[in-house]
């Protein structure tokens, strides 16, 4: 009797013992979490002047006539006594493309504006873009498409072939200034400058140089002295954020 009575008995002190060891266990302490570090973000600019080596012009022939089909047909002689001068000058043909072609009514307006305004014929505007790749040679460009029929040069922007190079040191300068702004504000703020988290830069536009458009006047006498150019210098700028550690 005494054996089979101990067996349960032992049965039921070892889930006892087992539950008396796990409460003796210390809890563990839960590990503090620590928040990110704090960050500098600052945004840099950086610019490269840039002499222009080339250039685009919109020449235009516009004639007037009192048919649309007379306009249209003193257009094309004139403009192609343009495009004629142009190749002369070293223009190639496939550095002249058309960039509109327009035909409307002329109108006459009675002054006192008593009377509906009265067609009295129509004009004709055909425009071409010339890519100029020796800027020595514009002028010249310039004087042969007014002698050649043209009225009206505008439109005039000024490049270079070293635009790409030019923006990429201008991101470049950028991205440096940014980093000196952080590392100024790190040190005033008593801290180091960490690891560079981001860097973006702006969308770039290449800075055209606009000119003013010259009358036909100004090439039509033989006396006239070649038409001066002077395209200076332009601005290639760029723009970057950058985001930092402050530690």
């Amino acid at each position: 009797m005494r054996a089979s009575i101990a067996a349960p008995l032992s049965l039921l002190l070892a889930p006892l013992t087992a539950c008396a060891l796990a409460a003796q266990q210390p809890t563990p302490t839960p590990m503090p979490t620590r928040g990110p570090l704090p960050q500098i973000v600052t945004v840099g600019t950086g610019e490269v002047r840039v002499t222009p080596d080339r250039a685009t012009i919109n020449i235009a022939v516009e004639t007037r006539a009192p048919t649309a089909a007379a306009a249209g047909a003193e257009n094309a002689r004139r403009q192609q006594a343009t495009l004629d001068a142009l190749r002369k000058a070293g223009i190639a043909k496939e550095q002249i493309s058309t960039v509109d072609y327009n035909v409307s009514p002329d109108y006459q307006y009675d002054r006192e504006g008593n009377k509906p305004p009265t067609v009295i014929g129509y004009v004709v505007r055909n425009t071409v873009r010339a890519e100029v790749r020796k800027l020595d040679d514009l002028g010249r460009v310039i004087d042969a498409a007014l002698g050649g029929g043209a009225n009206t040069i505008g439109a005039v922007e000024f490049t270079s072939s070293n635009i790409e190079a030019a923006r990429q040191q201008a991101l470049a300068n950028a991205v440096a200034n940014a980093r000196q702004q952080a590392e100024s504000m790190a040190k005033a703020g008593g801290g180091t400058l960490g690891q560079l988290l981001e860097l973006n830069s702006q969308p770039y536009s290449r800075p055209p140089i606009p000119m003013v458009e010259m009358a036909a006047v100004r090439a039509m006498s033989k006396d006239v002295a070649e038409t001066p150019i002077n395209p200076g210098e332009f601005v290639v700028s760029a723009s970057v954020t950058g985001r930092w550690e402050f530690k």
